[in-house]
């Protein structure tokens, strides 16, 4: 079976309009098995991405071989914050109003076990653009290379197909940003908003720059799913990569961090990470989530 067959078809299509981050915590002392079977025999991964984070994986007693929990990076000069969770969905739709009563059901699926922590509505902005306007996962990988930059490869340790996802929650201070002239503002991302193309003059602190994949050594490819939210008049981006590992998207962090070389990323002047959080997304079989390797 192909890599991409294995896979929660939702890490590999596009973002969809409309979408809700749920994180739950496991109560202490109760046993998730039950309702993580429940879970398993209707979550598809497509309307559905399921996560498991590394303190419910311990819970069940097994070990997921690259799976661990996000405690920041080392050096960094700037905060990163570190939120774990035990349980990751990514409810994905086309309707806001759907995905409220699906939020509703899945509460009620986890309600034995677990409680659902915090609840990030997203959407897609102006043809997936962040809401400072400029266009979002630009260098994504396609094709062949996505699935090599997002899934575990055959033959590896964890299961083929599963995937390791990193969720930050970023607000934008958006007062902040639009202090700045439109000059500033392209300097801090390295592109020009309007045709998208990089440029030459910005500054090593532009985003661009700092995180240019290819740059790294080895390359640090990541699978970017990101998406904006909103609440009342704040909102921001949630910054969702997925990988074979961890180590692109803690390269990449590390470098935007000043943990590299002292030199932090010129997006911090505006926008800042409130959650951070690790989780493996298992594969499928069936067209359901397959939870095999957690023994269940």
């Amino acid at each position: 079976m192909s890599l991409a067959r294995l896979a929660q078809p939702g890490i590999l299509e596009p973002v969809p309009p409309h979408a809700r981050y749920l994180t739950c915590q496991l109560r202490v002392g109760l046993d998730p098995r039950p309702v993580l079977r429940r879970l398993a025999s209707q979550a598809d991964g497509r309307h559905a991405v399921v996560g498991l984070g590394a303190s419910l994986v311990r819970e069940l007693n097994a070990e997921i071989p690259g799976l661990r929990s996000f405690t920041g990076i080392e050096g960094a000069r700037i905060k990163l914050p570190a939120t774990p969770a035990d349980l990751l969905i990514w409810l994905r739709g086309d309707d806001r109003g759907d995905l409220l009563i699906r939020s509703r059901h899945v509460e009620h699926l986890l309600a034995p076990a677990f409680d659902i922590h915090d609840i990030t509505d997203a959407f897609t902005h102006d043809n997936g653009r962040d809401l400072t306007g400029y266009e979002d996962g630009t260098e994504n990988p396609e094709g062949k290379k996505a699935l090599a930059a997002a899934l575990v490869p055959k033959k590896a340790d964890a299961p083929a197909g599963s995937s390791f996802v990193a969720v930050q929650r970023w607000r934008h201070h958006m007062s902040r940003f639009e202090a700045m002239s439109r000059e500033q503002q392209d300097h801090t991302i390295g592109r020009d908003r309007d045709s998208n193309e990089e440029l030459d003059d910005a500054p090593e602190s532009a985003h661009v720059k700092r995180t240019a994949q290819e740059s790294f050594d080895p390359e640090a490819f990541v699978l970017r799913r990101s998406m904006p939210w909103a609440e009342g008049n704040e909102g921001g981006l949630v910054f969702t990569a997925f990988g074979h590992s961890f180590d692109a998207f803690e390269a990449q962090l590390r470098r935007m961090s000043g943990a590299e070389d002292g030199l932090t990323d010129a997006l911090y002047s505006f926008t800042e990470p409130e959650t951070g959080a690790y989780f493996w997304c298992p594969p499928v079989a069936d067209g359901l989530i397959d939870l095999r390797a957690v023994g269940l």
